[in-house]
């Protein structure tokens, strides 16, 4: 009780943003038949892993949706992936001593998004 079930990334147009996101980080996204414009997200990964690791709470500054974290490998390189495919980066690199480092994004249909990426083990 109380996990994360699924997300759901908005879009003004659902082929581009499907497009996008299978070429940033391998998502098959599939139409759902009979739901029009849905499709169903599958994570790249192996079905053994923890699709939805955790989440963030924090004291809202200004109106802004929930934001969905993705972790990377390597945070420069999908950040110029996220570029590449028609996003944008939003802001710097953060680092987050002792965890590893955070970016944000925006995707093809505007919504902002962040990426992780762990800090290696002995850094």
């Amino acid at each position: 009780m109380g996990k994360v079930q699924h997300f759901e990334i908005p879009a003004d147009d659902v082929d581009r943003a499907r497009a996008f996101y299978a070429d940033v980080f391998g998502w098959s996204i599939q139409g759902l038949e009979g739901y029009g414009d849905v499709a169903l997200i599958e994570p790249a990964g192996d079905q053994g892993e923890a699709g939805v690791i955790g989440g963030d709470l924090y004291r809202r500054e200004r109106p802004e949706p929930p934001t969905v974290v993705v972790t990377v490998e390597n945070l420069e390189r999908a950040l110029d992936d996220v570029e590449r495919a028609g996003g944008r980066r939003v802001g710097a690199i953060r680092p987050m001593p002792g965890m590893g480092r955070a970016a944000y994004f925006e995707d093809t249909e505007g919504n902002r998004l962040g990426l992780w990426e762990n800090e290696a083990p002995g850094t």
